[in-house]
């Protein structure tokens, strides 16, 4: 990653309009005198179809002035500028997405540029001395841009002082104010520092409630367009006037009460809700801003960014993204998290600026920042001769992917047959399963106790059986022989709990396992017969074969299938086609994806895995994850890796096996400690699979994200906390001290709760019957 630093200079304030003439005329921010904008368009819609003629010598000073985008629910977007067409640059070969130059100080974002890297300091911004060693740490960590939270005056004027004193340590890293509900302050604070972001759900529409407001007509809903313009267009004009930068950050977790009403808890609102800014934006030919789409479920936040990519190529637009998960939480699920969301934009070439949220001190997130960017870089076909190549030897294919809408492709789970003596159906999981690799010597007499634990399995009297988070199946690719009956038989305990065991059909043709699971190449499936013993078939496939020999599974009728693709051909587009075929083949066969990895790093394992398997998770393809160690070393335990797995699963909103956390990554803003409670609320109520507990340091990222969670933790005042059931608050101003156990209280109130199980103690003398 390059310094970011190098002075530019700053590109024509014209906007650049890859596409058509036609949509630059309609849509751009030409203000010409007797302009008629979309002329001609039939619409009873006010505000669309309308002659605006607009002086050369003025921008528009009100809402009924400004040439909004077409209506999407009335059609008239898609009338005047046809349906979405795209969302990346190319679906066969990774690049990056063009956007213009947007200038933030000494630093530029888009495509043109690197990654920037950025981060939120936590310190109180009213306390400037401790402000400004903290950026300077971030700086030194290697940063980009730091932003800082700004709740009022105070705060503002304080900003004046960091930026002073950075400067005159040497420090010119620019800073962002994050400022919410505060128009007049954003105004105030845009003297001191290089970029403002405002949030559309709450800048102007600050309205803290969820009810319902009826609209009747979409005319009703675009009339209260006009006070979100009068709080708007006198900062754009500052930002205009002063050089600055500004990002458009809607927030799943607060849109507003108006959004939420009229396009509900959705992607497309939240598109919509930026998009009304940027109008604002572009009516005073401002276009140094970028857009971002947050939200604490990835699934959400890669749907809305892909959607709003999507939008802006019909509309001509070419503005930088800045992304990220928020409140993503901490350690390898956090990381896990934001590599599900942020690696799988980046996969495809989208992304000009990534912030990964963590609940710890904001250095901490500079490793997995700066790695996901490095990641994305490596995989620009421009950037890696080798990539490009392993891109282009990927056969041809046609993405028929909706990106508009999300749904999940459910393979079809093993059955049982006449003569089975064994229950084959927990062999997979409906909500995604999990497949670990096992050693022979695993199974050795002194070891598989131990084992059966790490697999995730309870025990009587040394007896193993599955819990919620055991591991479905195991893959084996050698065998102990069967003059080792100990070893043989505490795997049979294992398939006689409806765990699969996974074997290669040649090493089970040397020594049969009975009712175990034979494992083909797909090249070798056609002619094969299962080995002695064997019950059922699954086939691996490595992404390199003609789509004839593909589709020919649906005739094998595997149990299910590997998807490990070749080292020769891309990863992501490999796969991509392999489930193109599938459907266009209608083979309903689940897949499993095997991921390789020789790391010895957990947090890089984990962004490995939300990038590369998490992309197609996103995709809704796939229906779970093997994660097997390659190399001479093996540094992690089969535990370790099976909770990962469950966590890949879980971060892709497929099998919940844990309390979910949306943690925020706290800032100056926050009421309380949140790292030591947030920990403390983990230790209390982890044990929880299928509840959503949401941490929320301060009211700002509180309430809208009730709604992604069952319950939540916000604070309100110092020393103080609301608790909330869903988007209510039950119980109002609990001291800290008193907070955790009254939220355990209400877990149980609802009866969600049920208590820690007691670590399991075997008796040493244990006589298991073989």
């Amino acid at each position: 990653q390059q310094s970011l630093t190098t002075k530019t200079t700053p590109p024509s304030t014209m906007p650049f309009f890859p596409q058509s003439a036609l949509s630059a005329l309609l849509l751009g921010s030409l203000y010409v005198a007797n302009v008629d904008a979309f002329a001609g368009v039939k619409s009873s819609r006010a505000g669309f179809g309308t002659s605006l003629k607009m002086s050369t010598a003025t921008y528009p000073t009100v809402a009924e002035e400004i040439t909004w985008t077409p209506s999407i629910k009335s059609g008239d977007r898609d009338s005047i500028l046809g349906p979405i067409e795209k969302y990346c640059a190319d679906l066969n070969t990774v690049t990056r997405r063009k956007t213009r130059t947007v200038t933030c100080g000494p630093i530029n974002f888009g495509s043109d540029h690197p990654i920037v890297r950025q981060t939120m300091a936590t310190a109180n911004t009213a306390d400037v001395d401790a402000t400004v060693e903290q950026v300077m740490r971030c700086a030194d960590e290697g940063f980009d841009l730091v932003r800082v939270t700004v709740q009022g005056r105070r705060e503002a004027k304080a900003c004046l002082e960091i930026r002073e004193k950075l400067f005159k340590k040497g420090y010119d890293i620019p800073l962002c104010a994050d400022m919410h509900f505060q128009p007049k302050v954003a105004m105030l604070v845009a003297e001191a520092v290089e970029k403002i972001r405002i949030n559309p759900g709450n800048f102007a529409d600050g309205r803290k409630d969820f009810d319902e407001h009826v609209y009747e007509t979409e005319d009703d809903y675009v009339k209260e367009r006009g006070y979100l313009a009068d709080a708007m267009i006198p900062l754009v004009q500052k930002c205009k006037e002063l050089n600055r930068c500004m990002r458009i950050g809607t927030n799943h977790g607060s849109l507003s009460s108006r959004v939420l009403s009229f396009y509900g808890d959705t992607p497309r609102g939240m598109v919509e809700s930026a998009l009304e800014f940027a109008d604002i934006c572009r009516s005073q030919d401002f276009h140094n801003f970028v857009f971002s789409m947050k939200a604490s479920n990835p699934l959400v936040m890669v749907q809305s960014y892909r959607l709003l990519a999507a939008e802006m190529y019909r509309l001509g637009w070419d503005y930088p993204l800045h992304l990220g998960v928020t409140e993503a939480g901490e350690g390898e699920d956090g990381r896990m998290k934001s590599a599900i969301g942020i690696g799988t934009l980046l996969a495809d070439g989208i992304g000009d600026t990534v912030r990964v949220s963590l609940t710890e001190d904001p250095e901490f997130e500079y490793a997995p920042c700066n790695r996901l960017s490095e990641i994305a870089s490596s995989r620009v076909a421009k950037n890696n001769p080798e990539e490009a190549a392993r891109q282009a030897a990927v056969k041809p294919y046609v993405d028929t992917r909706d990106i508009t809408s999300f749904s999940r492709r459910h393979g079809v789970l093993p059955g049982q047959e006449e003569g089975d003596t064994v229950d084959v159906r927990g062999f997979l999981n409906r909500d995604g399963s999990v497949i670990t690799v096992v050693k022979p010597e695993m199974f050795e007499k002194e070891n598989v106790q131990y084992l059966y634990q790490e697999l995730g399995c309870k025990t009587a009297v040394g007896m193993p059986f599955k819990d919620i988070a055991t591991t479905d199946s195991i893959f084996m690719r050698t065998l102990p022989p069967s003059t080792n009956t100990e070893a043989r038989a505490a795997i049979r305990r294992l398939i006689e709990v409806n765990m699969g065991v996974i074997v290669p059909a040649a090493e089970l043709e040397k020594d049969p396992l009975p009712n175990a699971v034979a494992l083909f190449s797909l090249a070798e499936a056609a002619d094969a017969k299962l080995p002695t013993g064997a019950m059922r078939m699954a086939i691996e496939i490595d992404g390199t074969e003609d789509d004839e020999t593909i589709a020919s599974i649906k005739d094998l009728a595997p149990a299910f299938a590997f998807l490990k693709p070749d080292a020769s051909v891309s990863h992501l587009h490999a796969s991509r086609r392999v489930f193109e075929i599938f459907k266009s083949n209608e083979i309903e066969t689940a897949v499993i994806h095997h991921f390789v990895t020789d790391t010895d790093d957990s947090n890089e394992l984990a962004l490995q895995m939300g990038t590369q398997i998490g992309a197609l998770l996103n995709d809704g393809n796939g229906d779970g994850v093997m994660c097997e160690q390659v190399g001479d070393e093996n540094p992690f335990s089969v535990d370790f890796l099976r909770k990962t797995s469950f966590s890949l699963l879980q971060g892709s909103r497929m099998r919940s096996t844990k309390t979910e956390f949306v943690s925020c990554p706290s800032c100056g803003r926050t009421l309380f400690d949140l790292q030591t409670t947030t920990a403390r609320i983990q230790e209390a109520t982890g044990h929880l699979p299928g509840v959503t507990v949401a941490v929320m340091g301060c009211i700002v990222n509180g309430p809208g994200e009730m709604a992604d969670a069952d319950f939540g933790y916000v604070g309100t005042m110092p020393g103080k906390v609301d608790l909330y059931y869903g988007k209510e608050v039950v119980k109002k101003s609990i001291p800290n001290d008193d907070a955790v156990d009254a939220l355990i209280d209400l877990i149980k109130e609802y009866d969600m709760w049920k208590e820690p199980e007691e670590e399991e103690v075997e008796e040493e003398e244990a006589v298991v019957a073989a």
